[in-house]
């Protein structure tokens, strides 16, 4: 977990917000998530969210539900996320998030996908269907390995729920917290108001957890970037990036855009 804490300790010591950005694995290839995920890290992102493409998306919108459908089709999975992690992880020090769902992990068992997500580079886990109630055999089991597990914060969570954030924290590793900022999925994009006040509230979950907490959901643009990253510690950009990919276009100049915005 000492990158992703590395990451945040050198954007707070520049006055500046971490970058996080999201790719699905697989889509178009593992070959080109690999040179997405460096183009991504040369133009300025902190961190590199690897989504597991899973056959319901439940959290996802239509961009990156079709992302993950081709990667399926194509034979991705776990297996191919964690080789083209490794694979990263070979060229680069860029703290590195899976990001997915729990039944892949859950198939594996919890204590082979931690040994496995270690193996591979993983920094962090974020499983984006798990409650936090249940979710102690993973924390457990990802501990083990030094690998952190991401809880997610909504509008609609209540204040003993954010609460008890802060209690795993002092117990298990978590390296940030993830603070949605609308009701949905992924892709949608709200008014700029949606994402000011969920930076707002990002600050708060901070306050109250101890954890760096970060904006994800309807960042399509370095303006709305900036309005989200104004109060939070950082930002995540998904939707966008994969639609871009979906058009073959060159990721680097939005990236960079991003980063001059946070």
């Amino acid at each position: 977990m000492g990158r992703i804490e590395d990451a945040f300790a050198k954007r707070s010591a520049e006055g500046k917000k971490v970058l996080i950005t999201y790719l699905c694995v697989g889509d178009p290839s593992p070959e080109k998530s690999i040179e997405y995920a460096l183009a991504c890290v040369e133009a300025g992102a902190d961190m590199i969210e690897l989504g597991c493409p899973f056959s319901d998306p439940s959290a996802d919108g239509p961009a990156i539900a079709r992302a993950s459908q081709r990667a399926l089709a194509r034979g991705g999975g776990l297996d191919e996320t964690l080789k083209v992690a490794k694979a990263i992880r070979e060229k680069s020090d860029v703290p590195l998030v899976l990001f997915g769902y729990y039944n892949p992990l859950f198939v594996r068992g919890d204590a082979d996908a931690a040994r496995l997500a270690g193996a591979a580079g993983i920094d962090a886990l974020l499983v984006v269907d798990l409650p936090i109630d249940e979710s102690q055999p993973l924390r457990e089991a990802a501990a083990l390995r030094n690998v952190g597990v991401v809880p997610l914060v909504a509008p609609t969570t209540k204040l003993d729920r954010i609460q008890k954030i802060g209690e795993i924290a002092t117990r298990f590793p978590v390296p940030f917290v993830y603070y949605v900022s609308m009701t949905g999925v992924t892709g949608g994009a709200g008014g700029t108001d949606v994402l000011a006040k969920a930076g707002e509230e990002a600050k708060r979950v901070h306050e109250l957890t101890g954890r760096p907490t970060v904006v994800g959901f309807g960042i399509d643009s370095a303006e709305r970037a900036k309005v989200a990253a104004e109060h939070a510690d950082g930002i995540v950009v998904g939707s966008e990036l994969v639609r871009r990919i979906e058009k073959g276009a060159d990721l680097r100049e939005f990236v960079a855009l991003l980063r001059a915005s946070v």
